[in-house]
């Protein structure tokens, strides 16, 4: 079939009534989400998958993947109106979006561009992602070994802090990782003989502790008078004629800066706008309105912001493998429903993949329809005491927790991992890595194992094969480049203070 037919057969699955509630859903959840500033979709999302276990797995993931791009949007309107981004990848759209909310254009080149942005990342999800699976069929456990030791790297350099405390962060997630029966032999591994531990530390509540209970707590400890909700009028969301033609050309690149970076391991969502921004601004005929209410600087962010999601979704659909701590929740929401994501899920179960690919399509003209005349309705949320915001929300995490196993461990787990993230925050550690981690080790492990038992214990037959060995390489570049970096700093440093 060809790709037009498997679009065609995806509408048929995303049109039916109940897919286009759950897209709606997702898409009304995700853009609350986005606009209440600490409440993010990895969060979000977590607590939501216990809903969906009487789902059929398609309306399931259609849903979810509503939340994750629908945050997208929702977190650029607080950045806008209030000069608070409901989101950190809302941060770049702050700098300039918020001096055009002053001068009465609030909407301008957001809602349209984050649409414009969205179809080009869903086009490309379309089109690039049976051609990876296509590659990826070609792959062996050593080929997968290879490219997750090589995405482990490359988010030690990019995650939030020092590369090192990333690195550690992923050492942690990877020794959780191995709690629990042994992959291959089936022996159990640090279950202290509780048998709730035999399965692994759930990845749900570890999720929803990190992410959920952690922010509460922080908001909670933090003294921060809530800001002013200013009122938008709908004539100030419509982009004017000039707008529009100084607005084509950033969507444009951003989508395509949004869509590449998206592919790629590393925190997409916030690399995306920064990228997008400095291109702009090298480009810009006028420079100079860069900080103060510049057009280009809202339009290229915002795009290329929405398009990391689409982009995110092809090595998660492709390969199997999340490179973000948001398609990581999809990937433990798709395993609960039993569907192993990779190189076969176009062959297995190509309703699901055409009809989240189909949703996607949907869900960015139904965000675009709701965001234009809604905003001061999402905006609104602003206004919800944080006392009743913060223990409603620790309320349903807690609920959700427990309903993953109907088990009281996994509460514990959720609060142990929430004061964990809480900490995390103080001194400044980056969960994704962690979260990453102990969704890709037991992937790791496996084709680490068998990669040996192919090879009779051979280590060599990493380097033997052209795949692997280049993913390994390149792993090995950039630890070196690293290492040098942080020598010459240190070096520059001590120079500086003598």
């Amino acid at each position: 079939m060809t790709v037009l037919e498997n679009l065609l057969g995806g509408f048929a699955v995303a049109l039916s009534p109940v897919n286009l509630i759950a897209a709606l859903a997702g898409a009304v959840l995700g853009t609350l989400v986005g606009v209440l500033p600490g409440i993010g979709p990895i969060a979000s999302m977590s607590l939501l998958i216990p809903l969906t276990f009487a789902m059929d797995p398609t309306t399931a993931i259609i849903m979810l993947a509503g939340i994750y791009y629908g945050a997208m949007y929702g977190g650029s309107t607080t950045a806008i109106l209030i000069n608070v981004p409901g989101e950190s990848t809302s941060v770049i759209t702050a700098i300039d979006g918020y001096q055009l909310a002053r001068q009465g254009r609030a909407g301008t080149a957001l809602a349209v561009g984050s649409y414009v942005a969205g179809t080009i990342s869903v086009a490309g999800l379309m089109l690039l992602a049976p051609v990876l699976a296509l590659a990826a069929l070609e792959f062996g456990p050593p080929e997968y070994f290879a490219l997750i030791v090589f995405g482990f790297v490359v988010l030690s350099r990019l995650a939030r802090g020092s590369p090192l405390k990333a690195l550690l962060m992923g050492l942690l997630g990877l020794m959780l990782s191995t709690v629990g029966m042994e992959p291959v032999t089936g022996y159990q591994r640090y279950v202290f003989g509780t048998l709730h531990l035999l399965g692994g530390v759930d990845f749900v509540p570890v999720v929803m502790g990190l992410f959920g209970v952690a922010e509460i707590l922080w908001l909670a400890s933090a003294a921060v008078p809530p800001a002013p909700v200013r009122h938008v009028r709908f004539a100030e969301l419509w982009p004017r004629a000039e707008e529009w033609r100084r607005s084509v050309a950033p969507w444009l690149r951003g989508g395509v800066i949004g869509f590449l970076i998206g592919i790629v391991p590393g925190p997409a969502a916030i690399l995306a706008p920064l990228a997008s921004y400095a291109v702009e601004k090298r480009l810009a005929r006028r420079p100079e309105e860069f900080g103060r209410g510049a057009i280009e600087g809202v339009a290229g962010p915002e795009a290329a912001n929405n398009a990391a999601t689409g982009g995110a979704f092809v090595p998660l659909l492709a390969l199997g493998i999340p490179f973000a701590p948001a398609t990581a929740v999809l990937l433990g929401a798709l395993m609960i429903h039993g569907i192993r994501p990779g190189p076969l899920l176009m062959q297995q179960r190509p309703e699901l993949f055409w009809g989240v690919v189909a949703s996607m399509y949907l869900g960015n003209l139904m965000l675009l329809v709701l965001n234009l005349p809604l905003v001061g309705v999402f905006a609104s949320a602003l206004r919800i005491p944080r006392p009743y915001l913060l223990s409603s929300v620790l309320v349903l995490t807690i609920v959700g927790a427990y309903s993953v196993n109907n088990a009281f461990a996994d509460v514990w787990i959720l609060l142990a991992f929430g004061v964990v993230g809480y900490l995390m925050r103080l001194f400044d550690f980056d969960p994704a890595p962690l979260v990453l981690a102990l969704v890709l080790g037991p992937m790791l492990e496996t084709s680490f194992r068998q990669s040996l038992i192919m090879a009779r214990g051979d280590a060599f037959i990493f380097v033997e094969r052209p795949l692997s060995a280049a993913f390994l390489a390149l792993a090995a570049l950039l630890l070196i480049g690293q290492l040098v970096a942080a020598w010459r700093a240190r070096g520059a440093a001590e120079a500086k203070s003598s």
